[in-house]
């Protein structure tokens, strides 16, 4: 049986998250608060944990949490709208994006947590 190189299963991983990063961003359009990318952090979270709570395979993890998880999660595009928020004088909303973001991830790390690891 041929080995995949773990690059290429990493890459089409990265191909899946990364378009259904795309197609969520179309599906909710927020333009004045980041919901989005909410959205796709909070649920990154939940499966990368399920993934690891689950024990899942070298190749799976690799698949789905490093590629899928890696390229469909943003902690970029959180920081700079949270950013570009506080800067345009919306503070509040900042504050929201940030601790929301996190709590939500957290909160859905301990779901996952529920649902697979125990």
């Amino acid at each position: 049986m041929t080995r995949i190189d773990p690059a290429h299963i990493v890459g089409t991983g990265g191909a899946l998250g990364a378009l259904l990063r795309y197609l969520l961003g179309q599906w909710i359009d927020a333009d004045a608060f980041p919901v989005a990318t909410i959205a796709v952090n909070v649920i990154g979270s939940f499966v990368l944990a399920a993934l690891t709570f689950a024990g899942s395979s070298e190749t799976v993890v690799l698949l789905l949490g490093t590629g899928a998880c890696g390229s469909f999660t943003t902690f970029s595009s959180f920081s700079v709208q949270t950013v570009r928020l506080w800067e345009t004088g919306d503070r509040n909303r900042a504050l929201i994006n940030a601790v929301g973001t996190l709590l939500g991830a957290t909160v859905a790390i301990g779901l996952a947590w529920l649902a697979v690891g125990r």
